[in-house]
């Protein structure tokens, strides 16, 4: 299943084809500074790689989970593990960081 780009909020059948990959919940990479999401992939990291293909950078992009019939946001991934950008676990240790992803993630796909 390919990998989606997220730019406006997500159509109904775009849900339903992210969760092709992994059933009930979807993988997210969350650009914060363009406020875009890639989702779908069996990975963060083959999300966050659609997204650099796309024009993003690095350092703003953040992976996430989306549980729809949870309505819950889970901001934990391998791919926040940034020592560089002081983030030393898999969840994103900044709360206001945590709230930009969140929001984006629910503007785009909450519907």
């Amino acid at each position: 299943m390919p990998i989606l780009i997220i730019r406006e909020p997500a159509r109904p059948e775009q849900i339903k084809a992210m969760l092709q990959e992994l059933g009930s919940y979807i993988k997210l990479a969350v650009d914060v500074e363009r406020g875009i999401l890639a989702g779908g992939g069996e990975f963060h990291a083959d999300c966050e790689a659609v997204l650099l293909e796309d024009g993003s950078a690095q350092e703003n992009i953040w992976g996430a989970d989306w549980l729809p019939a949870a309505r819950l946001v889970r901001c934990e991934a391998l791919i926040n593990l940034r020592p560089r950008q002081n983030n030393l676990r898999m969840e994103i240790q900044d709360a206001g960081l945590r709230e930009r992803v969140e929001r984006i993630t629910r503007t785009l796909l909450e519907g």
